[in-house]
């Protein structure tokens, strides 16, 4: 999936390719839907890469033709094509190797999020860019002098004010829905759990009833250890970072607070 255009495969029965490019358009969806009925694969288990922005609109137009689609972590396609020993790395490729993927492993479909939830990912990604243009702004006026600073100053001056409103936003939003509200007051019950991190925590959880344990969160935000060890040689574990990267900046200053005020997390975490 890239802004303009993506790049489809399609694998039969016999290991044979169809190829083609689309334009990323409402127009290239429906010339997708067309190739796709010309070559008898509506019926198709379709599988795409976690690309973003790039890739939503084409996985809600799959989803609302009502075919069967998987959107996938780029990191396991990454690595099955490491099994393979793959050489090539062209759009062509990459399809192809997506192909395989999913003909192997049939992953779990995909399910679009709630409209609210949807609403609310798009508030609380907005929300962190705001945060980062400050931070650089800030950055900036350090180094500003006379009418250079003046404008950093003004820039900064908007910036703040846009945080404000798109944080009144997100809070009138999450009211506006008594689900999203009554989760929020549960989440902020818990010491060291404030607005923004509730909110985040709804955007990227939601819904929470898909997951059945705690070690079941952990390991989607990618906050598991990668446990590097062989032989009597055992390196650092990292965590595995194979999640969503809000997800996990929102809940390690929840943590480091939990470590020093919380005695049964201060034992878990030391």
């Amino acid at each position: 999936m890239a802004k303009a255009k993506f790049d489809a495969a399609i694998l039969n029965s016999e290991d044979k390719y169809r190829s083609k490019i689309f334009p990323n358009t409402s127009a290239g969806f429906l010339q997708f839907l067309d190739w796709l009925a010309k070559h008898n694969a509506l019926g198709a288990h379709l599988c795409m890469e976690t690309t973003g922005i790039y890739g939503r609109d084409l996985a809600n137009f799959l989803v609302q033709k009502q075919l069967l689609v998987s959107v996938v972590n780029p990191a396991q396609i990454h690595a099955f094509g490491k099994t393979e020993l793959n050489r090539a790395k062209t759009d062509k490729a990459d399809a192809r190797l997506i192909a395989r993927y999913c003909r192997m492993h049939r992953p779990a479909p995909w399910a679009p999020p709630a409209e609210e939830i949807a609403t609310l990912q798009a508030l609380v990604q907005r929300l962190e860019d705001l945060l980062g243009l400050r931070m650089m702004e800030n950055s900036r006026l350090e180094a500003a002098t006379g009418p250079a600073r003046e404008s950093v100053e003004a820039v900064l001056q908007f910036i703040e004010q846009q945080i404000e409103m798109v944080r009144l936003q997100i809070q009138i939003h999450i009211d506006q829905h008594p689900g999203l509200k009554s989760q929020k007051e549960l989440l902020s019950s818990i010491p060291g759990i404030g607005d923004n991190t509730a909110a985040t925590l709804l955007a990227f959880l939601s819904p929470v009833e898909r997951f059945h344990s705690a070690k079941q969160v952990v390991a989607y935000a990618g906050l598991n250890p990668r446990i590097r060890q062989s032989g009597q040689w055992a390196g650092k574990s990292p965590i595995a970072k194979t999640g969503n990267a809000l997800l996990r900046k929102a809940l390690y200053l929840p943590a480091v607070v939990a470590k020093h005020h919380n005695p049964i997390a201060r034992r878990q975490l030391s």
